[in-house]
């Protein structure tokens, strides 16, 4: 009988499963659990929407890999369903995804019957993707006691990192004696709990297994694809004087590879923990100390602009839409629209109504692609309500990014090569101009921007397109974005007496990559002076008014959808006479040009090329586009070249040059007052203006012709000023 025993073992698994005693073997939670699944398994099968249609069904025969269930669905079949998920999705989603797959064998399973083939078909994992209608919370807001609950959080996502395989299922071998085991992984971020020691029964006469024996076999192991993403909150939510919060998130499988840098999203995910790789170092001893971060379980993408779905709008918005576009005075209503609460300035918001809309885009045969969003620059004095139109399209763009000139550098305008702490690899976190893709971005004080990084946007202004070449990152983002400018004069006012070369500031470079050039002057006049601050009264006394705020919200609302509709639906083209006129236009404004230099003696500040060209096509297009044609008309034409006239063009002629068609009599006056200025002063001598400007007076001359005459004599290098205005008369 000796030996009777040999070979027994005695162990426990409570170790490996904590909750052997509550959890496993529990009868009420399994038939709670069993419940569940039961449950799901009858709401994907039997949730009709409408009379005999099942969407989930159907959806799950068509696309077996995954399964879109929207929560209020859930709650009209089961009020229990939805709480159970949200107050513990970790448990509840895996039952729901193989209720799915189980009831998707039974559906295939029916269909192969029919056909006579009798055997069980292949059917994979399904992934379950939750939508929902509710509310989503801040980012600030998520604290301690949402973990491990089911949150929706919005933001933009500002990084993604690579793909990697993350193991569901890790296959251990014992190196003693290669026995097999298979671990479970946790999901998201977590990492599979290895056994310390092997369960295999040494023989007798055996050596036993040592402690930690086991070695992964990767080749064996199960993989599904996993990236993470760094959502930041929604500039619109973030408080004044705090910066954005970010959040880690974790997606996997059909998520994968949906989303780019610069996309705004609404996200459904278990707020979960995470043991840092680097926190070890950072917090030593804090053992209890994690990082949370989200596993997604469902995406919705906010901006139409970028997503890959159709656009949200219903059958009733159409056709409001489409009854809108068809009245006559479709633009004018428009206009008046843009920065209600701004006095006057109508071509500029008819400019930025076309910047708005914008033009096509075009990819031509052999791979170019011409740009269809348009650029516009304000440049002019000080409180002419420039800083307040970049704000109003921030706010109705459907996607916008303000930024000021001063406070940008390039990098930050286009994208930067950041190192991740934890995994050492180097990734792309892009810019204002990136994470505008499919918008606007706001330029304020663009003057007072650096020249070299003014010269980073040149290619996302023309190609829309940014390249990288940093940190071994090569690469080409794109950043299909409009420009909106606003710029003061080298000397803060625009100065009539000065050149146009001189008021405009900016290298020709990036001019003639602007559209529309707006001068916008603070003119002193007495009547207009008058309506103006009866304007500005007015808007300060009905700034409270509660009811016509709900309207005006409405209303930027209205516009907001409105031109997103246009964007997605329309992409007008150029009628045939509407090209032939415009042809001919441009070929007679470069003739103009060409004849004003040829009088003056030196180039226009602002050049005419054949991008100006392009400008009035785009504003044609824009102009169709407010209107829901597909053609964009001779009328069209007509109207962009009158506003291309009263920007650029005028901006083009301006300065001195318009006093330069001078008379006999005056040109004779100049003269004269010349020769006196040389007498008054000798070659190298000071003399403050004022005061040169008081002793011609005397002499019997008039002050506008003295001006003149030293601007003339300043351009021909004969007087230099100096500090507070001096003048210096050099050697002629």
């Amino acid at each position: 009988m000796s030996g009777w025993d040999e070979g027994a073992v005695y162990y426990s698994d409570q170790a490996q499963f904590p909750r052997g005693g509550a959890g496993a073997g529990d009868p009420e939670t399994t038939a709670t659990r069993h419940s569940a699944l039961r449950k799901f398994k009858e709401f994907i099968r039997g949730f009709e929407s409408d009379k005999n249609v099942f969407p989930y069904r159907e959806s799950l025969v068509h696309n077996p890999t995954y399964l879109r269930v929207d929560m209020e669905d859930l709650h009209a079949f089961d009020a229990d369903l939805p709480a159970k998920l949200r107050s513990s999705p970790a448990d509840y989603l895996p039952l729901f995804e193989t209720a799915a797959a189980e009831v998707l064998v039974s559906l295939k399973s029916k269909v192969a019957g029919e056909t006579g083939e009798l055997e069980e078909p292949m059917t994979g994992e399904v992934q379950i993707l939750l939508t929902s209608k509710e509310d989503s919370v801040s980012m600030r807001s998520l604290g301690a006691q949402f973990i491990s609950k089911l949150v929706k959080i919005a933001g933009i996502t500002i990084a993604a990192s690579r793909t990697k395989a993350k193991a569901t299922y890790v296959t251990l071998l014992c190196k003693n004696c290669k026995n097999v085991k298979i671990v479970p992984c946790r999901p998201g971020l977590g990492g599979a709990i290895v056994p310390r020691s092997c369960d295999h029964i040494p023989q007798p006469g055996e050596e036993p297994c040592p402690i930690d024996p086991w070695i992964v076999v990767p080749d064996k192991s199960k993989y599904v694809d996993q990236q993470t993403l760094k959502l930041q909150e929604n500039p619109e939510d973030v408080p004044t004087g705090e910066l954005p919060r970010n959040m880690l998130l974790s997606v996997d499988r059909h998520l994968v590879q949906t989303i780019v840098p610069g996309t705004r999203l609404t996200i459904m995910g278990i707020y979960s923990i995470y043991q840092a790789a680097n926190s070890s170092t950072s917090h030593k001893g804090a053992v209890a100390v994690r990082q949370p971060y989200i596993r997604v379980v469902g995406i919705e993408e906010a901006n139409e602009a970028n997503s890959r779905g159709p656009a949200a709008f219903t059958s009733e918005d159409m056709e409001e839409f489409k009854k809108f576009a068809s009245e006559a005075d479709a633009y004018k209503r428009i206009c008046s629209k843009i920065a209600p609460s701004i006095y006057g300035h109508d071509d500029v918001k008819k400019a930025v109504a076309c910047l708005l809309f914008g033009g096509s885009r075009k990819n031509l045969p052999d791979g170019v692609k011409l740009r269809g969003d348009i650029n516009v620059l304000l440049l002019g004095d000080p409180s002419t309500a420039k800083s307040q139109f970049l704000k109003f399209v921030e706010k109705t763009a459907p996607v916008a990014v303000y930024t000021s000139g001063k406070g940008s550098s390039a990098a930050g305008l286009t994208a930067s090569v950041i190192r991740d702490n934890s995994t050492r690899e180097f990734y792309l976190e892009g810019g204002a101009m990136v994470l505008a893709d499919g918008g606007v971005v706001c330029i304020d004080e663009f003057d007072k921007m650096r020249a070299e990084d003014r010269v980073a946007i040149h290619e996302a202004m023309e190609q829309q397109t940014i390249s990288i070449a940093k940190a071994g990152i090569t690469t080409v983002l794109n950043s299909r974005t409009s420009v909106l400018a606003a710029a003061n004069p080298p000397s803060g006012r625009y100065d009539d007496l000065k050149t146009a070369q001189d008021n405009i500031d900016l290298q020709t470079t990036i001019l003639s990559r602007f559209d529309l050039i707006f001068i916008v002057k603070d003119i002193r006049m007495y009547s207009q002076d008058k309506i103006i601050a009866s304007h500005i009264i007015k808007v300060h006394a009905s700034a409270d008014a509660t009811s016509g705020d709900t309207r005006t919200s409405k209303e930027e609302n209205w516009l907001k959808r409105y031109i997103q509709y246009c964007r997605t639906e329309c992409h007008p083209r150029l009628s045939d006479s509407a090209s032939t006129m415009l042809q001919n236009n441009y070929v007679k404004i470069r003739q103009d040009m060409r004849q004003q230099a040829n009088e003056t003696g030196e180039a226009a500040a602002i050049p005419i090329t054949v991008r100006q060209l392009e400008a009035i096509v785009r504003l044609s297009e824009a102009l169709a586009k407010m209107r829901l044609s597909h053609v964009a008309t001779e009328e069209n034409v007509l109207e962009a070249i009158r506003l291309f006239n009263v920007s650029t063009m005028d901006a083009a002629r301006s300065g001195i040059n318009e006093h330069m068609n001078l008379t006999a009599e005056m040109a004779n006056e100049i003269k004269q007052a010349e020769t006196q200025i040389k007498r008054r002063m000798g070659i190298g001598s000071h003399i403050s203006e004022r005061r040169l400007i008081d002793d011609m007076t005397r002499m019997g001359m008039n002050e506008s012709i003295v001006r003149r005459a030293l601007l003339i004599m300043h351009q021909r290098d004969e007087v230099e000023y100096k500090r507070e205005r001096r003048i210096i008369v050099r050697k002629s």
